[in-house]
């Protein structure tokens, strides 16, 4: 049962400010949380000049752009088509329906807990095993950003030897979908990355569906419904969308769950005692620290929303890390607390979750369940291996980005346990 909203509180500023806050300002990139603030109060629809766009913060707004129909995915023809090819993401009706049941079951259920579990377990335990005797370890160089991408390469079925080559893809991958003041070297380097990753997968594709295997490729090359498979291109497509959007929530949400969890001593012994309330943290790091910040949309019609009109066919920015601290939503939204009564973990990783980081309705994030295994594994075999973590002296960590934020680097001091 999740618990009444509070009344939205005026956001008390000492002058009130005569312009909106820009999102691809400096001071943005360094701490957005302050312009979300004003954002949800005095400007709440914004018309973003510079990219002719615009853009909406409070929660019943983003929540309405993910889950309304006169909201679409078309401004992804744009967006992620040129580095990913043709996605699900851009899909509707029957089209979209068909593709995602080809590729969901192997997200959840039977097929992750028995087929994939013993690959992201054996991947966490060798990353963890480079540092497991170190005094200080970086946990997003030496861990977040490899795991998530290895696992992929794994589950796929590709060679492991590859394994530093995806990791350089997915970066140019998330430059460029991140590239919001079209920096001409980030969009050249991620078409080139498109490029390189369809000359390998292609062949490799090809070669799957003649000799499959029990991997997530050979399901993806061999399932069938309703007498409709996917294209090589539409399995090429999928593996790119998988790396950047697989990596980037299970990257990001490891660092900042040990980075929330650090600045809260009280609730990091709490999980460390009692492993169960590991989906707390989660959810409620996507909900205070989410990894994507924003999701873009298209409505079909003129649309009202809170403080004005959006044109038909204008690109909506959906400020996801500003509708997740929603005053009118959650109390005390600035506060981390992993025992809030307003955010429901039992449905924090499915289409009726209370916050938005997965977005909601018919797109919402296909890999959840995969996030949250991943997440979970990894957060238990860093506490297991390390009974002692801080942060290492001098160390403030802090946030990077704006399309998708979260620490560049968390140094911490260890404390050695059992190996396993």
């Amino acid at each position: 049962m999740t618990a009444a909203a509070p009344p939205r509180k005026r956001f008390v500023m000492t002058t009130t400010p005569s312009t909106a806050p820009d999102i691809l300002s400096p001071e943005f990139a360094a701490d957005p949380y302050p312009a979300y603030r004003i954002m949800r109060e005095d400007f709440p629809l914004i018309h973003h000049h510079t990219t002719d766009g615009y853009i909406v913060s409070r929660y019943e707004d983003v929540a309405r752009a993910f889950k309304d129909p006169v909201f679409t995915s078309h401004n992804y023809d744009w967006q992620i088509e040129p580095v990913h090819g043709r996605t699900i993401l851009q899909m509707d009706g029957r089209e979209h329906s068909v593709r995602r049941a080809l590729v969901a079951p192997a997200f959840r259920g039977r097929e992750l807990r028995e087929k994939f579990l013993p690959v992201i377990e054996r991947n966490s335990r060798e990353l963890i095993d480079a540092f497991r005797d170190a005094p200080e370890a970086d946990l997003v160089g030496q861990y977040a950003t490899r795991f998530p991408i290895n696992v992929i390469v794994d589950m796929l079925g590709l060679d492991r030897a590859d394994h530093g080559r995806f990791h350089v893809w997915y970066t140019s991958m998330i430059d460029f979908l991140g590239n919001l003041s079209q920096d001409p070297e980030v969009a050249a380097a991620g078409l080139r990355t498109r490029d390189e990753l369809a000359a390998y997968m292609i062949p490799i594709i090809q070669d799957r569906r003649v000799h499959p295997g029990d991997d997530l490729l050979s399901v993806l090359c061999t399932a069938e419904i309703d007498g409709t498979r996917m294209s090589d291109e539409d399995i090429k497509a999928f593996v790119s969308l998988l790396l950047a959007a697989g990596g980037e929530t299970t990257d990001k949400a490891i660092a900042s769950i040990f980075r929330n969890l650090l600045a809260h001593p009280e609730q990091l012994a709490a999980v460390r005692e009692d492993r169960t309330l590991i989906p707390a943290a989660f959810a409620e790091t996507l909900r205070f620290t989410p990894p994507v910040h924003m999701i873009f949309r298209q409505p079909r019609e003129d649309v009202e929303v809170s403080g004005g009109t959006i044109p038909a066919g204008a690109t909506v920015t959906c400020l996801i890390g500003a509708a997740n601290r929603d005053e009118s939503r959650y109390a005390d939204p600035d506060t981390f607390n992993i025992f809030r009564a307003d955010l429901t973990t039992a449905s924090a990783f499915s289409a009726a979750a209370d916050h938005l980081a997965f977005a909601l309705g018919r797109h919402f994030c296909v890999g959840a369940l995969l996030a949250k295994t991943e997440v979970e594994v990894g957060v238990n075999h860093l506490l297991d291996a390390f009974p002692a973590m801080a942060f290492a002296d001098g160390e403030v960590p802090t946030e990077a980005g704006v399309f998708t934020r979260g620490p560049g680097s968390l140094r911490v001091r260890l404390a050695q346990g059992a190996q396993g």
